[in-house]
């Protein structure tokens, strides 16, 4: 156990958390960031980023990651990667967190900014191709697509977000859904919205088996789940994946209040239900989802954190 108890413990290494501990060891708070293993959270399987400002060339996410970890590193925050197994302890009695290589470090306040994680199909060639053609996010990727037929896997109203927003790059999108129309989740108002779509083709009923393509992604074979029929789709270029995110929260689970979901229960965007824990990121964002939108909760998280630690009011 690390005798030393800092003033703030970031969990995640992530924009939420290395923009927290930039600001945080600016304010000259002790700061700690814990991460992850690898760290990086999302970006750091992001090719080109080319919508976070001030890179109007774009930036590779491992690239801006080092920066964020650089500037972090300049005001003196310290660095552990690691993954957090377990968090106990209150603000009166100070916080512990324990990381999986059984080390606890102690703090006065803590920022989890753990990310959430995509769910994907669990596909052999899936993960060797995220950034090659797969993905899991069409605002971030959907401008590489330009003229090309792109696949969307899933049947909610986030598959459908993704599936319009492709429509201004891609020539066709197909709509590759599991069940039929009227089993789907999505609300009749997005699913109107793509049937209206002449971009937009759905196949019910259709299971992705594989995806295709070494470099890059060349195709894909689906299988019609009512006749049993196979089909090679040679057109598709791109494939995004969307049957949900998961919250990296369940080491969280009894410490913190957590909606059905997994997510973070928040006020007034920071604030946890247990004092002197504060929250940043998509973890307890399942809306927005970006980079920019991260960073800008870590920082509200840090300043927050900076008030508390003062006696300030939040």
């Amino acid at each position: 156990m690390a005798d030393k108890i800092y003033d703030v413990l970031i969990i995640g290494g992530g924009p939420a958390g290395l923009t927290s501990a930039i600001y945080t060891s600016r304010a000259n708070l002790n700061t700690l960031v814990v991460a992850g293993r690898p760290s990086g959270g999302q970006l750091i399987n992001t090719t080109d980023v080319e919508n976070y400002p001030g890179f109007p060339d774009g930036v590779l996410g491992p690239d801006l990651i080092s920066k964020f970890q650089l500037q972090a590193n300049k005001f003196g925050a310290t660095f552990v990667e690691a993954n957090v197994t377990g968090v106990s302890g209150t603000v009166k009695n100070g916080f512990q967190i324990t990381t999986d290589e059984e080390l606890i470090y102690s703090g006065k306040t803590i920022i989890v900014s753990a990310g959430a994680s995509s769910l994907w199909l669990g596909l052999e060639n899936e993960q060797r191709l995220i950034g090659r053609g797969v993905s899991s996010c069409a605002t971030c990727d959907g401008f590489f697509f330009k003229n090309v037929d792109v696949a969307v896997v899933g049947g909610g109203d986030a598959a459908m977000e993704e599936a319009l927003f492709l429509t201004k790059f891609a020539t066709k999108v197909f709509c590759l859904v599991r069940g039929t129309k009227e089993t789907m989740k999505a609300s009749k108002i997005m699913l109107g919205k793509a049937l209206k779509n002449p971009k937009v083709e759905f196949m019910f009923n259709t299971q992705v088996l594989d995806i295709l393509g070494q470099e890059k992604v060349e195709g894909i074979k689906v299988l019609n789940n009512i006749n049993q029929e196979q089909t090679v789709l040679t057109n598709i270029k791109g494939v995004f994946v969307a049957v949900g995110h998961k919250p990296n929260t369940k080491f969280l689970e009894g410490f913190i209040e957590l909606d059905d979901l997994g997510y973070i229960v928040t006020k007034n965007n920071t604030i946890t239900s247990k004092e002197g824990v504060f929250v940043a990121g998509d973890v307890s964002d399942r809306k927005y989802r970006q980079a920019i939108t991260a960073a800008g909760l870590g920082c509200m998280a840090a300043i927050d954190v900076e008030r508390y630690l003062s006696g300030g009011h939040l």
